[in-house]
């Protein structure tokens, strides 16, 4: 597989009212040309931060300290911010927002949305091309579409208009931020079969983020695990699910709701990023940790392609 990007050894920090805020530690990524990666951890571990640091949208208050974005062969963190706009944001890398609700500006008709889209970031793109993707993601009349505010479409059109905004650009790479959480489950597997038969037909890179290892399995070719804003483990969906090596990601995928219903918590609490513990973040709450996890670990690589950072890994 040629690599498309890698993230390599990323800190981020955020300055709040009661300190630095270390939300990603030495946090590692790769997505190959062509393929799906799921980014999966529970709220507040860094996925977003990640997704936002990629595109280079970080908040004010953020501080990079230290790492490599690497895209196609340049690290996107020493390219200079007019470069990142003209070329890379909104373009080669696009991204899908979250909710679909406050993704448009209520005040103007999706029409007039799509042509500042095509002016900007898309000027190859005529009406055709655009009138193709709406057909393509299952907008229906996409001419009298064009002339509909906002409100005039339900939540999962919505979305698909933001998939189609997306892939407008012919970018290399779609971030697709938790993409189906303001949607019911119904729409929320429309939405996903859609996407995922969209960019495999056209030979774009999606990273996407969730909390849903069941939508992780639908949708994605691998799966990368943070917690406490470091990576954990990385493999191909069947190794991932099959043969968990990380001691955390084993214990998110025992949590999941068995058959009769019952749900394993994984003992302790999710670390404050403010003191957060040295080495693996996790060591306070494993049951395998030894004084070793004070220092964080190497990556190791039990199977081909299957990635984790662990002192005492789960054979």
């Amino acid at each position: 597989m040629v690599e498309l990007l890698a993230v390599e050894d990323l800190t981020v920090g955020f300055h709040t009212d009661a300190g630095l805020a270390q939300v990603l530690d030495g946090a590692g990524l790769r997505i190959d040309a062509g393929e799906v990666v799921g980014l999966v951890g529970e709220s507040g571990c860094g996925k977003t931060t990640l997704a936002r640091a990629i595109l280079g949208v970080l908040a004010p208050a953020a501080r990079i300290g230290g790492g490599i974005i690497r895209f196609k062969g340049e690290d996107l963190l020493q390219q200079d911010a007019a470069r990142l706009s003209r070329d890379i944001r909104g373009r080669a890398i696009t991204f899908i927002p979250q909710d679909p609700y406050g993704s448009f500006n209520p005040l103007f008709t999706v029409g007039a949305q799509i042509r500042d889209l095509v002016r900007w970031k898309a000027p190859r793109a005529g009406r055709e091309r655009v009138m193709e993707l709406l057909r393509a993601v299952q907008i229906p009349e996409p001419e009298r579409a064009l002339e509909k505010l906002p409100h005039e479409f339900s939540g999962g059109q919505r979305q698909r208009l933001m998939i189609a905004m997306a892939l407008l650009p012919e970018p290399d790479l779609i971030i697709a931020d938790e993409p189906t959480t303001a949607l019911d489950v119904t729409i929320q597997a429309q939405i996903l079969k859609l996407l995922r038969d969209l960019v495999k037909d056209r030979g774009i890179s999606v990273l996407f983020t969730t909390h849903d290892l069941g939508t992780a399995w639908e949708i994605c070719d691998r799966v990368s695990v943070l917690y406490a804003g470091q990576d954990m483990e990385a493999a191909p969906t069947a190794s991932f699910f099959a043969a968990a090596a990380h001691p955390y990601t084993r214990a998110l995928l025992l949590s999941l709701p068995d058959p009769e219903g019952d749900i394993r918590d994984i003992p302790g609490e999710v670390p404050s990023l403010l003191e957060p513990p040295s080495g693996c973040r996790f060591h306070p709450r494993c049951g395998r940790a030894s004084e070793a996890c004070r220092s964080r670990p190497p990556r190791r690589e039990p199977a081909p392609g299957h990635l984790v950072r662990c002192h005492h890994p789960v054979a």
